[in-house]
């Protein structure tokens, strides 16, 4: 009966050191996988790893592989998925556009771009969503708003009005106001023009530039008595007057055309544009005296039989 169990016990060592095949347990949930190990006389190492094609909690690799013989209590290696490999959201807010999304590339995650108004200056990063320091899987898509300046405002029409009230008017929808000077015949004063326009849509910090009037300019009326009609026109134009011309019949054929006077007289100071009055003299010969008519008085009839009178 001893020999027999010495036999036994014999055979039982012999057994426990004859090499065992390793099971396949690649695809198997962790738990499935460690209890088949243990089942075939081996030992389970587990360890852990992001893998973005093989559901967390299943093994995706082993090692030694299946099939391989090993000593009974040796190990196997398995990794198990944590599920798809995660990332931190990093912190680009401040930082301008294409640095932004160049950091989140390298985060493995990508940029969602939406501009949006803001008094930052055009391009920076005004936020993300998620913020920094969110984990999310590996491919993840974050939302970078970036600043595409101030909102659009309306510029207002202030040409007529006093520079002082303009200036006020577009300070107060927030432009900055520069002035420039110009001869005109409005009031000194008065906005003539403005640049840009009425109407269109500006940042707000734009710079509005209005023209205004130094006043009209004044000059000399330059006297064009006894020129032609077309040497007086000339003249009062170039000096940047108007001019109206008004005929005159004269009786002397050397004033045909010439100027008789004007108002304003020459030499009288004026502002540019003011109308200039010229009288030119039309000649019309006189009209030939009349013809004189001779009446002669016929005798009165007489009467046969009748004596006149002496």
């Amino acid at each position: 009966m001893g020999g027999w169990f010495a036999y036994q016990e014999l055979q039982d060592q012999l057994s426990a050191n004859e090499p065992v095949a390793v099971p396949d347990v690649e695809g198997l949930t962790e738990q499935l996988a460690v209890r088949e190990i243990n089942e075939a006389g081996l030992q389970d190492l587990v360890q852990r790893e992001p893998n973005a094609d093989v559901k967390e909690g299943n093994v995706f690799q082993q090692d030694p592989q299946p099939g391989e013989r090993i000593e009974r209590g040796n190990y196997v290696t398995i990794l198990v998925s944590s599920g798809p490999p995660k990332t931190r959201v990093p912190n680009v807010v401040g930082r301008n556009r294409d640095a932004a999304v160049a950091a989140l590339a390298d985060a493995g995650l990508e940029a969602n771009v939406v501009a949006v108004n803001s008094l930052q200056d055009v391009n920076v990063v005004l936020a993300t969503d998620p913020k920094a320091g969110t984990e999310l899987i590996e491919g993840s898509t974050v939302r970078v708003n970036v600043s595409k300046g101030p909102k659009p405002v309306t510029v207002p029409n202030v040409i007529g009005t006093a520079y002082e009230s303009a200036e006020s008017q577009l300070q107060g929808v927030g432009f900055a106001v520069a002035r420039e000077e110009v001869e005109d015949t409005q009031p000194a004063g008065t906005v003539v023009g403005q640049s840009p326009a009425a109407g269109t849509q500006q940042a707000k910090g734009s710079v509005i530039t209005l023209q205004v009037s130094s006043g009209p300019q004044v000059s000399q009326i330059p006297d064009v008595t006894s020129q032609t009609e077309a040497a007086a026109t000339a003249q009062l134009e170039t000096s940047g007057f108007a001019v109206q011309v008004v005929e005159e019949i004269v009786e002397d054929e050397g004033l045909d055309g010439r100027v008789l006077s004007q108002d304003p007289e020459g030499g009288t100071e004026a502002q540019q544009g003011t109308t200039v009055v010229i009288v030119i003299g039309r000649f019309e010969a006189p009209a030939p005296p009349a013809a004189t008519t001779t009446t002669t008085t016929a005798p009165p009839p007489t009467t046969p039989g009748t004596t006149t009178p002496p």
